[in-house]
């Protein structure tokens, strides 16, 4: 009997080949990791003291080292066991839960044709391929070249082009003796009862071909070249070979490249997975045309446990980054989440590569943020929680959006992390000091005094990441520390070459002096040597200008006279390595802060309470005091400590 290859993807799907394998063997604990799906132990196809034997379970495969044994599920328990391959496929299908297919002449049949569905995918390819490279595609050539992408690139993704003949692939394709309902059947035709003659599905188009995850082309997605296309993107319909929630753009290969990855990347287009696979990234995929999908979501899941989905930084970005919040959250399970790592504002992973390199890309995966980061977040950048009514509400919505979780235990974790930031964030300001005076040589309890006020904890502060999730701290007026950091460098300009990287490397917390601390980076990077008033001349655009304004009013406010254009380079120079080393201390204490909170929170004992309030009582110290300096501010007429 003949079984459907559909069929039996589906028992290796549901059936971890390690669950199969490690019936007969014992897995080496030194050098398996479950968490990746990899397993390695002594073969059972020949004697060994030293495991060489590995089983894959994203592979779906296993091979020896040692005598070379190869294969999958049903290869393992027909040469293992001596069963037939119809034996071993009925074991499986019974122990995955599936029913076994009578034998139908006509399913048959079918799976012949798609077999040959697949071939007229390949020539269409192919035709796309060699008219990119003809006269016909210079057009397209020029777009790809001007993102970047090459004639290698090109030739390694199998990049093509659409002509905008409405029949140019039909005719080819006729030439090969594809007949027509195999065109139609593929969906590279478009036909219908109000079509009187069929034509070719895509016209004028750059063309991306999209494989299974046996690398075999079904579909095909396609880039308008002409702006008065009523599509940007036209993907092909679904078909016999493609049903688009269930496939990953570049799957194939980001399957392959995930065991030395650790985990896979998801972007929201064709051309971002290529910058990224081209970038160091192979292990990229992204949805095919729609928002990320429940299945899509499983098919993550069975390649690596936590995913990190990467999104755009705009505000389309931003909505498709909570949606598939919404999505990951009543499906999760032990071990198994998504993390998010959201772009600077306004740029896609394309744009950020060829901008700013592999590094920027870098540092925005690893500071890809966990899901209940991002819906704390998503839900107190709303605000409005002034009133008891309104905390009310907003607890309530934590707790029911906790309750969807399907999985019992994630479900009551994550019950306990709302309730912990809940607690944090509704913490009356006074309860904070009490505890900060009892722990004091002396302390004592005050009484009377204003009635306490409700403010966020250091762990509520949102992350910097795009416009749409720090809104509320974009207004907030900057830090004095921060301010002497950026404006030092706008009015002793001479400094930026020395310490170019670590004036580059700050955490800045502040969107407007990040913003502004890149201009000064890229005036310096294009005149090494700038002085202060050409500095300022070239930063004179309206808002940007107004914001220096408002900072040099916030020095003097704020008693920054070392980061004034008054004072001396060496003064300048002083005090801002002084601020630096703080401003890192205190990033470094914020960390420890978060830590100190969760053990607290799992052993609420009084040795992690006093180390808590020790952390607490080192930030606030740390605020506003630098280190005494001999002769600080001498050379500037000065003889005060900074502010």
């Amino acid at each position: 009997m003949r079984f459907p290859p559909s069929f039996l993807d589906e028992i290796r799907a549901r059936l971890p080949l390690s669950s199969i394998v490690g019936r007969r063997v014992a897995w080496d604990r030194r050098k398996s990791q479950p968490a990746k799906g990899d397993y390695w132990a002594c073969c059972p196809f020949h004697g060994e003291k030293s495991p060489s034997f590995h089983a894959d379970d994203r592979k779906g495969r296993y091979y020896c080292f040692g005598c070379g044994a190869s294969g999958d599920h049903f290869t393992f328990l027909t040469e293992l066991e001596g069963v037939s391959f119809p034996e071993a496929v009925e074991r499986l299908a019974g122990e995955a839960g599936l029913a076994m297919p009578a034998r139908d002449e006509r399913a048959e049949a079918e799976e012949k044709r798609r077999a040959s569905l697949y071939e007229v995918m390949e020539l269409a390819a192919g035709f796309f391929e060699q008219t990119l490279q003809s006269r016909d595609g210079a057009v397209a050539r020029g777009y790809l070249n001007g993102r970047a992408l090459g004639p290698e690139i090109q030739r390694r993704f199998r990049l093509g082009y659409a002509k905008s003949a409405r029949n140019a692939l039909k005719e080819y394709l006729a030439a090969k003796g594809v007949p027509q309902e195999d065109m139609v059947a593929t969906g590279l035709l478009i036909t219908g009862d109000d079509i009187p003659v069929s034509f070719d599905r895509f016209r004028d188009r750059v063309m991306f071909p999209i494989t299974d995850f046996r690398g075999r082309i079904v579909a095909f997605g396609g880039r308008a070249l002409s702006p008065d296309a009523q599509a940007k993107y036209l993907n092909s319909p679904e078909t016999s070979l493609f049903k688009k929630g269930e496939l990953l753009y570049n799957g194939f290969e980001a399957r392959k490249a995930l065991q030395g990855a650790g985990t896979l990347i998801v972007v929201e287009g064709y051309v971002d997975v290529i910058a990224m696979a081209i970038a160091g990234f192979p292990n990229t995929v992204a949805p095919l045309g729609t928002a990320l999908t429940e299945h899509q979501l499983g098919l993550l899941w069975r390649l690596t446990p936590e995913p990190i989905l990467c999104f755009d930084g705009d505000k389309a970005g931003v909505r498709a980054a909570y949606r598939a919040a919404d999505l990951a959250l009543p499906l999760l399970a032990p071990g198994k989440s998504v993390r998010f790592a959201l772009l600077p504002e306004g740029r896609d992973p394309d744009d950020l590569i060829r901008e700013s390199g592999r590094d920027a890309m870098k540092s925005v995966l690893d500071a890809a943020r966990p899901l209940v980061d991002l819906i704390w977040m998503r839900e107190t950048e709303q605000g409005g929680l002034e009133t008891p009514e309104r905390r009310a509400a907003f607890e309530a919505r934590m707790r029911t959006m906790a309750r969807g979780i399907g999985d019992e235990t994630v479900r009551r974790h994550y019950e306990m992390a709302f309730s912990e930031r809940l607690k944090a964030l509704f913490a009356p300001a006074a309860d904070v000091q009490g505890r900060r005076e009892r722990q004091r040589p002396g302390g004592r309890r005050g009484s009377g005094g204003d009635a306490p006020h409700y403010v966020p904890s250091l762990r509520t502060r949102p992350v910097q990441v795009s416009r749409g999730l720090q809104e509320t701290l974009s207004r907030a007026t900057p830090k004095p520390r921060e301010i002497l950091l950026v404006m030092t460098m706008v009015n002793h300009p001479a400094l930026i070459a020395e310490h170019f990287a670590a004036f580059a490397e700050i955490e800045l917390a502040n969107r407007e002096l990040d913003s502004l601390r890149s201009q000064i980076l890229e005036i310096a990077a294009d005149e090494p040597h700038v002085a202060a008033e050409a500095l300022r001349g070239r930063l004179a655009g309206s808002e940007t200008g107004e914001l220096i304004t408002r900072l040099d009013h916030q020095i003097q406010r704020n008693g920054l006279w070392q980061a004034d254009a008054a004072a001396s380079d060496e003064d300048a120079l002083d005090g801002w390595i002084q601020a630096l080393t703080l401003h890192r201390k205190a990033r470094t204490l914020h960390k420890e802060l978060k830590d100190a909170e969760a053990a607290l929170a799992s052993d609420p004992s009084d040795a992690n309470l006093a180390h808590l309030v020790d952390i607490q009582n080192q930030l606030a110290n740390s605020e506003g005091t630098e280190a005494l300096i001999e002769g600080f501010g001498a050379n500037s007429g000065k003889r005060l400590k900074s502010v």
